[in-house]
């Protein structure tokens, strides 16, 4: 069995723009809604990153989404792309979202990539998503 040694990096993607329509919205004041979102890198290798989500809130305001994102740049020097679903929460004060590497999603240098990827931000941390990888390269 091979083993691979697993590493982390915390990084903030810096946010370019966030296009986010409603496209069903319920007499209780409830909605649906889908964000496309541009992130740029932060100078720790990783270039850019964009992401679609699908997003249910309730007539409070706090809400539950789903993710995918796509990030582009090098980690440990290697070169390529990669693909997390995710799945998250805000409540009202904070975004929680803990991801997956979705299996076969790397390209170039990161082909085999596997791991996990968390986030967890609050309005002062605009215009930066912090965000968190473990990963292993195979």
């Amino acid at each position: 069995m091979v083993r691979y040694m697993t590493h982390t990096v915390e990084t903030k993607l810096k946010i370019e723009s966030w296009d986010e329509q409603p496209y069903r919205e319920l007499e209780d004041g409830s909605k649906f809604s889908r964000a496309e979102v541009a992130l740029a890198g932060s100078g720790d290798g990783l270039t850019s990153a964009t992401f679609e989500s699908l997003l249910f809130y309730r007539p409070d305001g706090t809400s539950s989404y789903v993710t995918l994102m796509r990030i582009a740049g090098a980690l440990d020097g290697r070169s390529g792309s990669f693909v997390l679903e995710g799945r998250g929460t805000y409540d009202g004060t904070t975004a929680r979202v803990q991801s997956q590497v979705i299996e076969g999603s790397g390209t170039g240098g990161l082909t085999g990539l596997r791991g996990s990827g968390e986030s967890t931000s609050t309005h002062a941390d605009y215009p930066f998503m912090p965000l968190t990888l473990r990963y292993e390269i195979g």
